[in-house]
């Protein structure tokens, strides 16, 4: 696989990629979670890199970041693949993240597995297909996703965070 050609894109906490151009896209994950979709046919990718589950206030922060909450991420990054005409059931979908780096820390859910439960749950209502995932534990993810082939490389951090 060349990566010749491609651009390189660190995605911040927060951000959206859809691209039919080849893009190398990092990220680095703890409780926060990536979804990467890919469109073989259209050879299109995307991505997105959020922080919590849901927007309470979806006037006022989910609509101006939508890239933050789980739900509208997936939501805009959908919109985005479908404009470009890719179709639901030729998806490639991958899922990651979802640390609870803070075990201990308190009793319950942890942010990091209420983000992957909604992205997994919003995937399932969208009648989409998860062919990978790496999600929960307590340590952190670098992904590496070529925008061109749809591949994702991971690697887990060093409890400290450290790669």
């Amino acid at each position: 696989m060349s990566t010749e050609g491609a651009g390189v894109l660190f995605l911040k906490p927060g951000q959206i990629v859809v691209s039919s151009h080849p893009l190398l896209v990092t990220t680095l994950l703890g409780s926060c979670v990536a979804v990467t979709m890919f469109c073989q046919r259209l050879t299109t990718g995307g991505i997105c890199h959020a922080q919590l589950p849901t927007c309470r206030d979806r006037e006022a922060d989910g609509r101006a970041h939508p890239g933050r909450f789980m739900d509208s991420a997936l939501s805009e990054m959908l919109a985005r693949l479908f404009e470009r005409g890719a179709l639901a059931a030729e998806l490639e979908v991958k899922v990651f993240g979802g640390s609870d780096m803070f075990q201990g820390r308190g009793k319950g859910r942890g942010v990091g597995r209420q983000n992957a439960e909604m992205a997994l749950a919003v995937l399932a209502r969208e009648s989409i297909k998860v062919s990978n995932q790496d999600l929960y534990g307590e340590r952190g993810r670098k992904i590496i996703f070529h925008t061109h082939t749809g591949a994702v490389f991971l690697k887990r951090l060093n409890p400290s965070g450290v790669c």
